[in-house]
């Protein structure tokens, strides 16, 4: 099949930036994610998205799930489950191993769904 790419810019404007706060990221209380090294990515009026380095990922939290999406700007997105105190949640967290250019500083990086987590900012987070 083939992919439409498009490129970021005035009718579509992404900007990738270092969080310049810690966020953490929790699950039924628990931490599952603690970061100084965040990404903030805005995309056009979408509310901003945090996304943490894999290895700032509590471990044994996230297992793959079999889902993919597609987004013209970005690329092919790739899905885990967080398991947490609360259970399984599939599809909760999504990342980009090999995004497009534009945004290619996502690498590595994975993003929660704020409805399946507390996502906090600040140094008290």
């Amino acid at each position: 099949m083939e992919r439409t790419v498009k490129t970021p810019g005035p009718d579509h404007p992404i900007t990738v930036r270092p969080t310049a706060q810690r966020v953490v990221v929790r699950a039924g209380g628990r931490v599952i994610a603690d970061s100084t090294r965040a990404l903030t990515l805005q995309e056009a009026d979408y509310p901003p998205v945090q996304y943490i380095p894999l290895e700032d990922i509590a471990a044994g939290v996230l297992s793959p799930t079999d889902s993919q999406t597609y987004c013209p700007y970005k690329g092919d997105a790739s899905y885990y489950a967080l398991t947490a105190d609360a259970g399984r949640i599939t599809d909760a967290v999504w990342t980009y191993e090999k995004p497009y250019p534009a945004v290619g500083e996502i690498a590595g990086h994975v993003a929660f769904y704020p409805q399946h987590v507390d996502i906090a900012l600040g140094d008290d987070a």
